[in-house]
């Protein structure tokens, strides 16, 4: 009896990455597309400058719009609840990178800017705390750009310059991660801070956020025109956008949620059933990226909040390089690591670079407690910020195994979201918990303050456990 042939498709592994014990002649590296590669970097600058933008002014904000009757302890429980970007991005990522798949990558795409733009408009117009939440869970929902721009980096390179490619996001989004919190900070209530130059703007001062949340909306606007005119479609279409509208008779060859495809289509180019998504090289490589983003949630949490202790180590300015050195030791190094390393051996060095990482905090603390913030205070300072880097190159090496653990190259959209929804959730309640754990960990000084670090050493140990299982495979 011969074996079912789906069941065959879905085991066999994708050809993106081969076993390192397999040495084929090395291919010559194919040239990457940089007119279209280079509007998904635009792309990538935008979206994290639009989700940072509002981080310096929100606490002033919260206090403007008088939520909290003058009680500064419900200034951070409020500022809290932006963490709802993270938790509606969570509820539709999936659907949006799902619904790439039938309809296409572009218009998704465009979907997601007219939403990040229309969303950070309303939210600098915003007078009550409510329609702040409503603008900011706009923000979410419509923002499907994440998961579909990878899965358009998965279908626009090959196994020779994928590599290359991760290498270059990050510092896209480093970027976009620094320009927003300047953004925020230096625009905000323009009419206070330069009266010569706004200071005549009734409408500034009666809207003193608006210019900030303008100048990201204006980037996505500026976006969705380079995007509508110039991107080119990486994934051919399955179904015309018209049939998913109401009030169109739908001779439909798929179901309304899209869950299934029609018997007479191939396994081989057609999106898979979500449930086909649930298998072991799937779950291995959403856990990987998972395993990451949970440490690196919670490192970037409690690091300005270590910084702001008494003993102060320099706060803004120290994450601000740090940001732009993250991008720029990818770019410089990871391709190259990569080559020599392979994916999984990658992968291990820079999460085993996250436990040195961690314990940096507690021997930063106690070398600053005896002798002061000399000069050896801000070496240490230093090789955590180089860990740091190290540490961030498993995030590109996850999105190598999500995009080569996709059942087939038409189910890259939902492979990419289904690992999404698990780090948006994270992305949603890790803040709150490392918070959570360094208020105890000094509060109540279990073990001496330093539980938090245990913690988080714990949290890089699990995800070295998921590490282990990744497949030994080195790119073509």
């Amino acid at each position: 009896m011969s074996p079912d042939p789906t069941s065959r498709q879905l085991d066999e592994e994708t050809p993106l990455l081969r076993s390192e014990g397999n040495t084929p002649a090395k291919k010559p590296q194919t040239p990457l597309p940089w007119r279209q590669f280079s509007m998904l970097l635009v792309l990538q600058i935008a979206e994290p400058m639009t989700s940072q933008v509002i981080s310096p002014f929100a606490p002033q904000l919260i206090r403007d719009i008088g939520i909290t009757h003058g009680d500064e302890a419900l200034v951070s429980f409020y500022v809290g609840l932006y963490s709802l970007f993270f938790a509606t991005e969570a509820l539709t990522i999936f659907h949006w990178s799902r619904l790439s798949d039938y309809i296409g990558r572009k218009p998704v795409l465009l979907i997601g800017l007219f939403g990040l733009s229309l969303s950070m408009f309303c939210f600098g117009l915003s007078k009550t705390f409510w329609t702040l939440v409503i603008s900011r869970c706009l923000n979410g929902a419509l923002n499907g750009n994440i998961g579909v721009m990878k899965s358009m980096v998965a279908e626009m390179t090959d196994s020779t310059n994928m590599a290359r490619a991760w290498a270059f996001l990050p510092l896209a989004w480093s970027s976009g991660s620094t320009l927003g919190p300047l953004i925020g900070g230096g625009l905000a209530r323009p009419a206070d801070r330069f009266p010569n130059i706004f200071g005549g703007s009734e409408f500034l001062k009666k809207y003193p956020y608006f210019l900030p949340c303008a100048v990201p909306a204006t980037v996505s606007a500026l976006s969705w025109i380079i995007t509508f005119l110039f991107l080119n479609e990486t994934t051919t279409p399955k179904i015309n956008i018209s049939q998913l509208l109401p009030w169109q008779k739908r001779n439909s060859v798929l179901s309304p949620a899209l869950e299934t495809p029609p018997a007479s289509f191939s396994i081989g180019d057609q999106p898979v059933p979500i449930r086909a998504l649930f298998v072991r090289r799937v779950l291995i490589a959403t856990g990987s990226y998972a395993g990451i983003a949970l440490v690196d949630v919670a490192f970037r949490t409690v690091q300005p909040v270590f910084y702001a202790t008494p003993i102060s180590l320099g706060g803004l300015a120290i994450l601000a390089v740090q940001g732009t050195a993250v991008g720029v030791i990818q770019l410089l190094a990871f391709a190259k690591l990569h080559d020599i390393m392979g994916a999984k051996k990658l992968w291990l060095f820079a999460m085993t670079c996250a436990l040195p990482m961690v314990a940096l905090f507690p021997a930063l603390n106690v070398l600053a407690r005896s002798s002061g913030v000399v000069q050896s205070v801000w070496y240490l300072v230093g090789l955590q910020l180089a860990l740091t880097s190290c540490t961030n190159f498993a995030y590109a090496v996850s999105f190598i195994y999500i995009a080569a653990a996709s059942p087939n190259r038409a189910s890259v959209g939902a492979t990419n979201g289904f690992a999404q929804v698990i780090v948006s959730v994270l992305r949603a309640v890790g803040p709150a918990a490392a918070n959570s754990a360094f208020s105890i960990s000094i509060e109540r000084q279990y073990l001496g303050g330093n539980l938090v670090y245990c913690v988080m050493a714990g949290m890089v140990c699990m995800a070295m456990g998921v590490g282990v299982l990744l497949p030994s495979y080195h790119v073509d």
